[in-house]
């Protein structure tokens, strides 16, 4: 590693607006590979120092998912919901390459981008098959364009070799490390690259980093189909009396159905936001995530839809929350630099038109947007980033967490990680489908993690937690929730 790098200091300053953290900026080669090769990168860091009386334990990195999401202020929320955490860590985190605070790479504007979600996915005439591919296109060459040769080296690969200079500017031989959904790769990888840096990792909600990004998105649309089906229409229709959507699991989804043949035919504009078919989609997507953030939130906007004028301000409020925001251009711009660049995919177009249109007819949720998604990395620039063969070798007992309905990082593939991980433990949470699982209010799993965290001790072998109950929506009356 050059001195250059491996010898800067870290100027430790106060994050800003109140924050409990104090934020640094570490500079890194935009490749690894070629360290001389091209400007140099910043990537964003912070900390909350240990604040037991006892000393600190050692380092906690935490990171964030996405990819594309900013884990520059994650730490401050595991140390105000894990004190025990706080006294013992230092807690760190980061915004990863391409992401907040760090060097970012500029695709399109938030007006320039709304183009991408119009219209209506799930058509699959010549002409609307013809314009998803070309807003694709345009989403790719716009990036290219506009980011200075930087999409080919934000990739995981390259991220995790930041995380290890992190790791040497804070001084210590080894680190603790906790990340959810994409952050699982992150610790994946980085296990895999610096075995002998890693003291104990928890790696919750699991993508599919043992396979390829291709076939991990490939299984999307079935689990946010299975979510929605098994888990939310009955929780709606269980609700009738408060949301009055119907009162079966068929009669909720034959009224969602018709709201969405209805707004391709008439979007609603509330506030800012033009609510189509396609954002009726991402709104009701965003929503699997979480079932206590989530679905009231989702049941209650449906029920403003079908109220139409009549909907009050605050309805419309919630309308435009739940239906008017979704993936930014900045934040796919770092997604797709990463989904399509750390592993090979198929660039085929023909093949995702054919793939697109089964899975839109089989599995609509999720299924209706794979044509966009996949045909944009079918035109992603190609990069040299190395493949890396997660197994576990040399590594301590690594703590897995994933729930069986889990919509976006699927149980399916949460195992096939944990068979590639030799060592590992797996606790899986049934009867749930939230995605992020530690500091989701399920006492079981708090107490595994925490116990992990603070003393090294794994569960003996795999282990399972229930999952608490679904939501039980105001208003909705003791009998309705027994």
């Amino acid at each position: 590693m050059p001195v250059r790098y491996a010898q800067q200091r870290l100027d430790w300053r106060s994050c800003g607006d109140g924050s409990v953290l104090e934020c640094a900026a570490m500079t890194v080669p935009r490749d690894w590979h070629r360290p001389d090769a091209g400007p140099d990168l910043t990537v964003a860091v912070s900390r909350h120092r240990a604040s037991g009386p006892g000393g600190r334990r050692g380092v906690l990195m935490v990171a964030a998912g996405g990819p594309g999401a900013s884990g520059l202020d994650r730490p401050s929320g595991l140390v105000k919901d894990k004190p025990e955490l706080a006294a013992a860590y230092d807690v760190v985190g980061f915004d990863q390459r391409g992401v907040g605070r760090s060097t970012r790479p500029v695709c399109q504007t938030e007006e320039e981008f709304r183009e991408f979600f119009a219209h209506d996915f799930r058509d699959r005439s010549p002409a609307a098959v013809r314009g998803v591919l070309d807003r694709s296109r345009a989403l790719v060459r716009d990036c290219e364009a506009r980011s200075g040769g930087l999409l080919p080296y934000l990739t995981t690969e390259q991220t995790v070799r930041d995380v290890d200079l992190f790791r040497s500017l804070l001084g210590v031989e080894r680190i603790s490390y906790y990340g959810p959904s994409y952050a699982t790769m992150i610790g994946a990888y980085y296990a895999t690259l610096f075995p002998r840096r890693v003291e104990r990792m928890v790696l919750d909600s699991n993508v599919g980093w043992a396979g390829s990004w291709e076939g991990f998105e490939r299984g999307q649309p079935r689990s946010f189909q299975r979510r929605f089906e098994g888990d939310f229409l009955p929780w709606l229709a269980k609700y009738d009396a408060v949301y009055h959507y119907g009162r079966t699991a068929g009669e909720v989804k034959a009224r969602w159905e018709a709201r969405r043949r209805a707004l391709a035919e008439h979007p609603v504009t509330v506030g800012t936001a033009v609510i189509g078919p396609n954002q009726l989609d991402n709104g009701t997507i965003q929503a699997m995530y979480n079932a206590r953030e989530g679905f009231p939130a989702l049941a209650a906007a449906l029920h403003a839809l079908d109220r139409g004028n009549d909907a009050e301000p605050g309805e419309r409020r919630l309308l435009e929350k739940v239906f008017g925001s979704y993936l930014s251009p900045a934040f796919l711009a770092e997604f797709f630099s990463v989904t399509c660049g750390d592993t090979a995919w198929n660039r085929d177009v023909d093949t995702w038109v054919r793939r697109g249109a089964r899975d839109t007819a089989a599995l609509p949720l999720a299924g209706a947007r794979e044509l966009a998604f996949s045909s944009v990395c079918a035109y992603w620039p190609a990069s040299a980033a190395p493949r890396v063969k997660v197994t576990g070798a040399g590594l301590p007992t690594t703590l897995m967490v994933n729930s069986v309905r889990d919509p976006a990082t699927y149980y399916e593939a949460a195992l096939a990680d944990h068979r590639a991980l030799r060592g590992s433990r797996l606790v899986t949470v049934t009867g749930g489908g939230d995605h992020g699982q530690y500091r989701d209010g399920n006492a079981c799993v708090d107490a595994t993690v925490t116990e992990y965290l603070l003393t090294g001790r794994a569960p003996g072998r795999d282990t399972t937690c229930a999952a608490g109950p679904l939501p039980v929506p105001a208003g909705a009356g003791a009998r309705a929730a027994s």
